[in-house]
């Protein structure tokens, strides 16, 4: 019997090489190798007799080995070894490349199984570099649903295969953490049997309901700390803030647009969150240009008018420069001081005159200075990066945090973040800030439960009235002329553009992508040689970017050549072309994100998809501006993992591979809430809740 506890390398098996390579997979304990789940599976259990097999396709032949050898090639310095395989009917060549230790291996005379695609030459059909065993062993890598694995230099899946077939041989204990009654209504299989349907199928309905069993467990598991957080946030006080509707309307009558209902709706739902006694904690989803930004602004001017703090969290200098600048203007006639707060800045308002100023010049200060006007409660809005939550900063009574673009600030910062609000040192005894989190990824609702199970939601569907439709173009090799001369046509009109490129270097393995550095350079001699080009990518600094940005608002650039870094917020309301290149290159999420980009002045927009095809899936962003359609396309199209970005999504494996299962994400949200109403500290699960603690240092949620 083995310990799941052990470590890896105390396997008889395990050298200390293979455990330093398994490292890299994450696999520390004989449990980490069991629960390395495989992502596909190879059907090799059908035996077909030698005489019927065809080039191109996996087939599984037992045979006589009648003859093997191995040779090396000294012009390509490989050894390749050959042999042939009978059976009755027909006999067929195998041969692998590169597996020397194969000549000690086989065996003249062993009656071998393999499995493998079939190829050819002018010799005629071979298996090339199959899996094979000796037809009496119990099959493992070939004669059924063979697992493949995630792999790393030095370990192969034939390799876990092996290893995982003498662990279960060996037998193990393993605790089930699923209630027997949970297990029963849904059919799910119990631990120990769903691992060995995932590593060892019979069938293809064996290695399914093990997924859906561990897909449930996740998703399970994370609804019920979803819940238990958003059950904690309730039992905490905050100050209750009721902004007087007289007050209310005054300000959004003086804004320069109407408000969307959407905008409306969710300004109702925040402001009734303020008005509790416990802390708001409420996402903000909305589409690009959907106006999160004044949504925010009323939240915070509820607040500033009861003379406490709001601070405003952005995950970039660039972002946080463009709030205070924003926030400046939407409260330039009301008596509410803003700061300013990232490594490089130190800005400061004080009077109207100097915040309407049309030059835009802020009052620069000193760190101390600032730290010391929002300790006395001189600031009312701050404005700023993470700096803005530093453990030497003190508040006089900071009582909203509102983070925008968090899905930015990756899973272990937003952990940290939301941490540090319940920490903070606000000014105000036994009460925490209410919370305020923005996304402008749009998320559909139903998945929303499953990233943000704890967080009460507020949706902006719905553009701005005013808004013009973004054109959207797929154009390939030949039709860049045409664009080229439409640019030139539009900078004559006063317009501006954006050139994104998908890389800062060339690199040997996308040789065809044009980096950032050489398309300038290119655009700048031979496409515009009359216009002024700026270049903006990730490596620079964030003073040269933030004065590049500013150069490029102030029209002294026509047009702006950079990479993906300019994704999100960044608002420019002159520029009204984008041309993405490699445009395949980017999901459907993401490109729309950049589409954002233009569209945001009162001058038609246009946007130029690169692409040396037109794919069906570009043609999407032809069809649709609306980015929850978008969104919802880019899932059916890449998965979530790519949609959402696997490491920065906070969810296992598992759980993200089925993210798009609503009946799942619902069972899991319901038995979850019920199982927490009559035991809401999971006293009466006991192995639950072990598995909830090992899960948690796991995982990192919201």
């Amino acid at each position: 019997m083995i310990n799941l506890n052990k470590k890896i390398g105390r396997l008889s098996k395990v050298s200390a090489a293979h455990a330093k390579r398994l490292e890299k997979l994450g696999i520390r304990t004989v449990s980490d190798l069991i629960f390395h789940f495989p992502f596909r599976y190879e059907d090799y259990s059908k035996i077909t007799p030698i005489s019927e097999i065809q080039e191109g396709e996996i087939f599984t032949v037992i045979g006589e080995l009648i003859d093997v050898e191995t040779k090396r090639t000294w012009k390509k310095k490989m050894t390749i070894t050959e042999g042939f395989v009978r059976d009755g009917t027909e006999t067929v060549r195998v041969v692998w490349f590169n597996q020397y230790y194969l000549q000690n291996s086989l065996k003249k005379g062993q009656s071998i199984r393999i499995s493998g695609k079939v190829a050819s030459d002018s010799k005629g059909l071979f298996f090339s570099s199959p899996s094979w065993e000796v037809a009496s062993k119990d099959t493992v890598h070939t004669g059924r649903m063979v697992p493949i694995y995630s792999e790393t230099n030095g370990i192969t899946s034939r390799w876990i295969r092996w290893q995982l077939n003498m662990i279960f041989e060996a037998g193990f204990e393993i605790e089930e953490p699923l209630p027997d009654e949970i297990l029963e209504k849904y059919n799910l299989p119990e631990i120990k049997k769903a691992l060995r349907y995932l590593h060892f199928p019979k069938t293809e309905d064996e290695y399914l309901v093990a997924q859906k069993r561990f897909a449930f467990e996740e998703m399970f598991l994370v609804q019920i700390k979803s819940i238990q957080i958003k059950n904690e946030y309730k039992r905490e006080n905050a100050v209750s803030f009721k902004l007087d509707k007289a007050d209310e309307k005054e300000f959004t009558e003086k804004l320069p647009f109407k408000l969307t209902g959407a905008q409306q709706r969710s300004i109702q739902e925040i402001l009734g969150d303020l008005k509790k006694t416990h802390p708001m904690n409420r996402l903000l989803n909305g589409d690009v240009g959907s106006g999160k930004t004044v949504v925010a602004a009323t939240s915070a001017y509820a607040v500033s008018k009861s003379k406490h703090q709001t601070v405003i969290m952005a995950p970039t200098e660039v972002l946080s420069r463009q709030h205070f600048e924003s926030f400046c203007e939407l409260f330039q006639d009301q008596d509410i001081n803003i700061g300013l707060l990232t490594n490089s800045y130190k800005l400061i308002t004080w009077d109207l005159q100097l915040r309407a100023a049309p030059d835009r010049l802020f009052k620069k200060t000193s760190r101390e200075n600032f730290l010391e006007k929002i300790k006395n409660g001189e600031l009312d809005i701050i404005i700023g990066t993470h700096a803005v939550i530093q453990k030497d900063i003190e508040f006089a009574n900071l009582s909203l945090v509102i983070v925008d673009e968090q899905h930015r600030f990756g899973v272990n910062q937003r952990a940290y973040l939301q941490q540090r609000v319940t920490e903070i040192n606000d000014g105000i005894e036994k009460k925490i800030p209410h919370f305020l989190t923005m996304t402008a990824t749009p998320i559909p609702r139903t998945l929303s439960m499953a990233f943000f199970g704890n967080l009460d939601i507020s949706l902006l569907d719905e553009m701005p009235k005013n808004r013009k439709e973004i054109v959207t173009q797929i154009v390939t090799q030949k039709d860049r002329d045409s664009v080229y001369s439409f640019v030139k046509q539009e900078i004559k009109k006063g317009r501006q553009a954006f050139v994104i490129l998908p890389l800062i270097e060339e690199s040997k393995a996308l040789k065809e992508l044009k980096a950032a550095v050489t398309e300038h350079e290119r655009l700048s001699k031979n496409i515009f040689p009359e216009l002024k080009l700026g270049l903006i990518h990730g490596k620079m600094k964030s003073q040269e970017k933030e004065d590049i940005m500013k150069d490029f608002n102030d029209k002294k650039y026509d047009i702006l050549v950079s990479t993906s870094v300019i994704e999100v917020g960044i608002d420019v309301p002159n520029s009204t072309i984008i041309i993405i290149e490699d445009a395949y290159r980017f999901g459907l999420s993401q490109l729309h994100q950049f589409r954002g980009r233009v569209g945001r002045g009162t001058h038609q927009s246009y946007c130029f998809l690169f692409s040396k095809t037109k794919t069906e899936r570009l043609r999407v962003l032809e069809r649709y501006t609306d980015g929850f359609k978008i969104a919802k396309k880019d899932l059916e199209i890449r998965g979530p993992g790519e949609f959402f970005g696997s490491r920065q999504s906070g969810l296992p494996d598992s759980a993200m591979k089925n993210i798009t299962n609503i009946k799942l994400i619902k069972f899991s949200h319901n038995e979850a809430e019920k199982l927490l109403e009559s035991d809401p500290k999971l006293k009466g699960h006991p192995l639950l809740s072990d598995a909830l603690k090992r899960f948690e240092e796991k995982v990192h949620l919201e």
